[in-house]
């Protein structure tokens, strides 16, 4: 879980029961720069390691992924 999470969910309540001062509006909207930043890295990881086969069991990887990944595992071994 990411930890910013529970106080987005704090800030987001708050909001809705009582309202934020500007300093909490602030880091409101960094927690949540954060926390998407956190769910792209989360989501890009995880599109870095497929690989694309069609119906005929060929690698059907498009080139650009294919380099990513090269270039990770190139990264790795140094």
């Amino acid at each position: 879980m990411i930890p910013s999470l529970a106080r987005i969910n704090e800030l987001a309540k708050k909001e809705r029961e009582e309202g934020l001062t500007n300093a909490e509006r602030v880091e409101q909207q960094v927690l949540r720069e954060d926390y998407l930043r956190e769910i792209r890295g989360q989501v890009l990881h995880s599109f870095s390691g497929l690989k694309v086969v069609d119906p005929m069991g060929n690698d059907v990887t498009p080139e650009k992924l294919r380099m990513k990944q090269n270039e990770e595992a190139r990264k790795l071994l140094h």
